[in-house]
């Protein structure tokens, strides 16, 4: 079992930032893809963001890129996700997911999730 624990949502006004944070626990962390996904009312669950074992390599929904940036720490067995520039369209709880297989993740069928955490962009 892996345990996803993330925090650091909040209320912000356009423009404005934020950094979420997965805390990671159970299993050896470097044996899974991460990824962050988002849900809005009314809308289906997305994809964010995800990134490989080693850091080497990342992807981005385009309604993202060059405004949000994943990253993890190994050795702190967290993912992070830089969020820049937001807009009030990226109000959504936002997941951390665990998978070890790229392609699961990628679709979303991800072995392991988050509980969610609220961000709130006002205009």
């Amino acid at each position: 079992q892996v345990q996803l624990v993330e925090s650091g949502g909040g209320l912000v006004q356009a423009g404005g930032s934020l950094r979420l944070s997965c805390a990671a626990s159970g299993r050896t962390f470097t044996n899974y893809y991460m990824g962050w996904f988002r849900q809005a009312p009314g809308k289906e669950r997305e994809f964010v963001a995800s990134i490989s074992r080693s850091s080497g390599s990342t992807k981005y929904v385009d309604s993202v890129k060059g405004r949000f940036t994943i990253s993890r720490d190994n050795a702190k067995n967290t993912v992070y996700l830089q969020m820049n520039s937001l807009y009030p369209e990226d109000t959504a709880v936002y997941y951390c997911a665990a998978d070890p297989l790229i392609l699961h993740l990628l679709k979303g069928a991800c072995d392991y999730w988050g509980q969610g955490t609220q961000v709130t962009v006002s205009s």
